[in-house]
């Protein structure tokens, strides 16, 4: 027995070998792919080491003195930490609630249109604010609610909603929903082509019997549609969970009026603006790793628990 399996790991290992050999020139489409994850993924991960150091840009990193702890302990401790965490699991939490059925919801539609140049048409409408800068987004926003001669302004004023011009951007209560908002608008059309991608791939005899036993077009989504596309769903969210520290920069940077709009930082600021205007700015590159680390290491335990659910709870997972 145990020579029979050592033959045929031997010859499967030759077979694969065989493959490869066959395959090494779409093989070799991949390796620009690794080299690029190699030198800006993995090689600057040795860079982590300054979290623990009192990193001096003059001494560099072998000559830097070690601290051990000592970032982590003023972060955990210091009286903005509540507040950074509170921030940014509120609008990771929002970001994620209203972002991510919200692609399911366009491919559904999408799947539903039946003349093909309205669809393309829709489709490319709903593609192109992912292509657009967030400086851009960002002007458009401020442009639209602005005080004087702001279109939402102007809207609300002729409706009678209000009785004078609002600070939009400058009003705390406002802030959290405009964010989320325009993550939604830019981001929407883009993150919808998986699941559109998904549901090319069923199979038209499922719609086919279920039309036959009398299921309309309104149920064969839910009981032709989001079942197969189940595995699809479920591994996005698992990424989406192991992103919960991840609540945005450049949106809210912008938005914040790169942080100097004190009023807002209460609801805005979050851990990736807090590392930018400590680590960069106030040029405390230990700190702001040691903040980067510990929002790194969190979504790595994320990642691990989210799929574990998954596994148990739905048998799709990432491993």
């Amino acid at each position: 027995m145990r020579a029979a399996a050592q033959i045929q790991i031997k010859t499967r290992g030759k077979y694969n070998f065989e493959k490869l050999k066959q395959q090494m020139t779409l093989q070799s489409m991949v390796v620009p792919g690794i080299i690029y994850l190699v030198i800006f993924s993995y090689i600057p991960l040795a860079g982590l080491v300054i979290a623990f150091q009192d990193f001096d840009l003059y001494q560099g990193v072998f000559g830097s003195h070690w601290v051990g702890f000592k970032h982590f302990i003023q972060f955990f401790s210091g009286d903005q930490f509540f507040r950074l965490m509170k921030n940014t699991l509120c609008i990771s939490l929002l970001k994620l609630l209203f972002g991510f059925p919200a692609p399911i919801i366009l491919a559904l539609l999408f799947n539903e249109i039946r003349q093909q140049k309205t669809r393309k048409a829709i489709q490319t409408v709903t593609y192109l604010p992912h292509f657009i800068s967030w400086v851009v987004v960002a002007g458009m926003i401020s442009s639209m609610m602005a005080v004087d001669g702001g279109t939402l302004n102007n809207i609300a004023l002729k409706l009678g909603w209000i009785d004078k011009p609002v600070n939009f951007l400058s009003e705390p209560k406002y802030f959290r929903t405009i964010l989320v908002a325009a993550n939604v608008w830019k981001t929407v059309g883009f993150n919808a082509i998986i699941f559109i991608a998904a549901i090319a791939g069923i199979n038209p005899e499922l719609y086919e019997a279920a039309s036959v036993d009398g299921a309309t077009r309104f149920k064969q989504m839910f009981v032709v549609t989001l079942p197969c596309i189940v595995p699809q769903i479920v591994i996005m969210l698992i990424m989406n969970v192991s992103q919960i520290l991840n609540a945005g920069f450049d949106d809210i940077l912008l938005l914040t009026n790169n942080g100097e709009n004190s009023i807002l930082l209460e609801v805005g600021d979050v851990l990736d603006t807090y590392v930018y205007r400590y680590g960069i700015k106030l040029q405390r590159y230990s700190y702001g790793t040691a903040v980067g680390l510990f929002k790194s290491v969190v979504s790595i335990i994320m990642l691990f628990v989210a799929n574990g659910i998954s596994k148990s709870l739905t048998e799709n997972s990432l491993w």
